[in-house]
């Protein structure tokens, strides 16, 4: 469905400036912006990927990833064509690289009204923006987490974090939860690997949690590219920084898309990286992808608190999730852990 675009403006008498992510595209007449979704109409910002769905599941909420975010909860997951970015790694190139201008968008067409009501129908207690990157199909994300909200319904985003201000303004109101990947810690492989840049993602991280959105982050180790040292303590410092109990996901990488003659990291890099993050302070740094048993520890005692096998998991008794502590020393973890909580 074609439908008007928020979040831009007007540039001269022809062109638009779009000021959804950190692109900033200007487009001429007729043009498309460098998602290949938005586009140029009659000097008007128009979007391709409202209401077009091209996956939807319902996902363990541990899947997304979510460790501290009502945990053993399903997620109602949905998806629209494109990205604004061009990860050359990318697992889920197949429907993140579609353009409207190239390819002719696939999907079929639900209502905001729709994914609410398939949601409450299977019992999800959320709904997950995923699988491609949801500041593209901003529009369509937006209106059903307004509705969801006023359902009881949580809002999740797994986003590049690409995102202006503006749009973290805007949806941060019906927002819950947002896992950001945040994939280097240098500029340059931001540009060469993404076509993007760092410093605006380590913006929306601050810019969420500063708007109380639940933040967790994912760091995709891929060999030869931000697996050395110096770059995995570069991002553990940053969100020591910011928050040393913001849970860090370090996932084993997995050859795809065009880097098929890469090597699956070794799993010493997972481990190496996992000891980088707690020696910086980290207190939640969860090895990902490697089909291991990850639990959470109280900081504080190293009681067990949540046994996790997969993406099934188990909360102890250990655990007061009611009030978020731990029963043994009564030390509060942060989280979403109940319905209570939250926004």
């Amino acid at each position: 469905m074609l439908k008007k675009a928020v979040l831009w403006e007007s540039v001269g008498e022809k062109d638009v400036r779009c000021e959804l992510c950190c692109h900033n595209c200007v487009i001429g007449p007729e043009g498309f912006g460098i998602c290949g979704i938005r586009r140029n109409v009659g000097g008007e910002l128009y979007t391709y990927g409202y209401g077009k769905v091209v996956a939807k599941n319902i996902d363990p909420i541990e899947k997304k990833p979510f460790y501290h975010f009502l945990p053993g909860t399903r997620a109602y997951s949905i998806a629209a064509a494109g990205c604004n970015f061009k990860c050359s790694f990318c697992q889920n190139w197949s429907i993140s690289q579609i353009t409207a201008s190239s390819e002719g968008l696939l999907g079929t067409e639900f209502s905001p009204k729709d994914i609410v009501e398939e949601a409450e129908k299977s019992f999800c207690r959320s709904i997950a923006y995923t699988y491609t990157e949801p500041t593209v199909f901003f529009e369509y994300a937006f209106d059903v987490a307004k509705i969801a909200k006023e359902k009881g319904l949580y809002n999740s985003f797994v986003t590049n974090g690409f995102m202006t201000e503006k749009a973290v303004d805007k949806i941060s109101p019906y927002l819950d939860a947002a896992n950001i990947d945040l994939k280097f810690f240098n500029e340059e492989s931001y540009k060469r690997i993404c076509n993007g840049r760092l410093e605006p993602v380590l913006r929306t991280i601050e810019a969420l949690k500063d708007k109380g959105v639940w933040v967790e982050v994912t760091t995709l180790i891929i060999p030869g590219e931000n697996d050395s040292d110096k770059e995995i303590r570069g991002i553990a410092k940053f969100l020591a920084g910011l928050d040393r109990e913001i849970p860090w996901h370090v996932n084993r990488f997995h050859p795809d898309h065009k880097y098929m003659d890469s090597s699956v990291t070794p799993l010493e890099t997972i481990k190496k990286a996992v000891d980088i993050g707690e020696k910086e302070g980290l207190v939640n740094v969860y090895p990902g992808n490697m089909g291991d048993q990850v639990n959470t520890k109280c900081p504080d005692c190293g009681t067990i608190l949540l046994n996790r096998n997969g993406f099934s998991v188990e909360i102890t008794d250990k655990f007061d999730i009611e009030n978020g502590t731990c029963a043994e020393c009564s030390r509060q973890i942060k989280g979403v852990w109940n319905e209570r909580e939250g926004k």
